[in-house]
């Protein structure tokens, strides 16, 4: 089937939704600090319904510490399809051992070649999804 014969926008459900965040690495997290949306690029793990990621002690830090309301939205695309995901919920410094053990045996390594020991995890309170099939626009008018 081509993809003129699909949809162009599929509405996910939270399941399909979570799939794909379980078999993605990269996102972005939002924050708002004072009515200023700051908006930082992270590796991540989706995980038991949770989301899991790494930072070190620094802007992202301190305004979650401010704010803990957060959204995260990760996609992905190839030639002729699309996908995205918003998560919003509630974000938390993972600090009891037993979590930070837990947090450690993730697949989940910094990009750069920084430090990051701390943990944060969101928990998701609502999650949107939507698939998207590629392809041109159509004809602004019949004629």
């Amino acid at each position: 089937m081509r993809n003129d014969d699909l949809p162009p926008v599929v509405e996910l459900t939270a399941e399909e939704s979570w799939k794909y965040l379980e078999h993605t690495a990269h996102g972005r997290l939002a924050v708002s600090v004072q009515n200023r949306p700051h908006i930082y690029p992270l590796n991540y793990v989706a995980r038991d319904g949770r989301i899991v990621f790494r930072t070190a002690p620094g802007t992202k830090l301190a305004e979650l510490a401010v704010n803990s309301n957060v959204a995260f939205e990760a996609d992905g695309i190839t030639s002729d399809q699309a996908w995205s995901v918003v998560v919003t919920g509630t974000s938390r410094l993972l600090e009891r051992s037993a979590e930070i053990e837990a947090a450690d045996a993730l697949p989940l390594e910094p990009w750069v070649r920084t430090l990051k020991y701390q943990y944060v995890e969101i928990q998701p309170e609502r999650i949107t999804g939507r698939f998207f099939n590629l392809g041109r626009e159509p004809a602004r008018y019949d004629i």
